[in-house]
């Protein structure tokens, strides 16, 4: 799968870093003190279980967390450069979604270990041009990350390594309730055909037993940014027009004349479009958004 964000150009010295896009922060990130651990996330879903485990005792910053914002460019500058050269642990998702934190790590002279979800969560087999790399929509694979995050914290602030633990333990239970949720979403819905525009969704789909039946030619384009064969948006409006989808699953941070074209035939139609995004919207936390996600969809399944 080529680059899911776009790659940062290698800046050295304090001058800024440059895309197109947004970039921001949350927590201090790089201005603590000795006492805190300073974790620098790839995005603010990152971010958020990082400081759900280490509260108090951990600055955090999010390159990604407008959820106004297109993921898939931004713009960082030597604030963000300085926030990785200073971290203690960087968090990436890998499979190619998010190469600008090499380039950062690489820019910078930081002796941070990184985890890479992707890599962490297993998913990735190899030989798999078409791997979904939108972990953070697995639920097994947050659970996976919670345990792995409170145990670098643990080894980084060993003082505090019972409380990482403790608060581990409840996102954890947290999770394992969207885990029973979805499961028992899929006695009723497995088998239901449904459509995205990107394969945003697409673990939490296949947790509900939902049939993604979007053409992979429309999908694949859409992610990528390039043209859609007209052959392709043709067989993907047909899903609608002939009400063949029970939903679609809409990329709210993203939008092209065919998005736009594939949501209207679904609204049209009275298909139910269902957003979905790839930060956290402002004032959620993953628990929350993931949540809201699979009441959404469990809306659109009943109509």
């Amino acid at each position: 799968m080529p680059n899911r964000l776009l790659a940062l150009p290698l800046v050295l010295g304090a001058a800024a870093l440059a895309l197109t896009g947004c970039a921001t922060s949350s927590g201090s990130g790089g201005g603590s003190g000795d006492d805190t651990v300073r974790v620098v996330a790839s995005t603010n879903v990152y971010g958020s279980i990082v400081e759900a485990i280490g509260g108090d005792h951990v600055a955090v910053t999010s390159i990604l967390d407008d959820p106004s914002q297109d993921p898939h460019s931004f713009e960082s500058s030597a604030t963000t450069q300085l926030a990785v050269s200073k971290a203690d642990l960087l968090i990436e998702n890998g499979g190619g979604y998010d190469d600008f934190m090499t380039t950062l790590a690489d820019a910078s002279d930081t002796k941070a270990d990184t985890i890479n979800v992707v890599k962490l969560s297993g998913l990735d087999e190899g030989g798999d041009a078409e791997f979904n790399e939108h972990v953070f929509y697995s639920y097994p694979t947050m659970v996976k990350l919670v345990a792995d995050v409170s145990k670098r914290l643990g080894e980084l602030d060993s003082a505090d390594k019972a409380e990482f633990t403790k608060n581990a333990a409840a996102l954890t239970t947290k999770l394992e309730g969207l885990e029973s949720e979805t499961a028992d979403l899929k006695t009723r819905y497995a088998g239901e055909k449904v459509a995205y525009t990107e394969p945003v969704p697409g673990y939490l789909f296949d947790a509900i037993g939902l049939d993604n039946v979007t053409p992979e030619a429309f999908s694949e384009a859409i992610e990528e940014g390039d043209d859609v064969p007209p052959a392709a948006l043709n067989d993907t409006l047909k899903l609608f027009s002939k009400g063949t989808v029970k939903l679609l699953a809409y990329n709210d941070q993203t939008s092209s004349p065919e998005t736009e074209q594939v949501k209207k035939a679904a609204d049209d139609a009275g298909i139910p479009v269902v957003g979905v995004t790839e930060t956290l919207p402002k004032g959620e936390d993953y628990v929350s958004w993931q949540q809201a996600n699979i009441d959404a969809v469990q809306a659109a399944l009943q109509k």
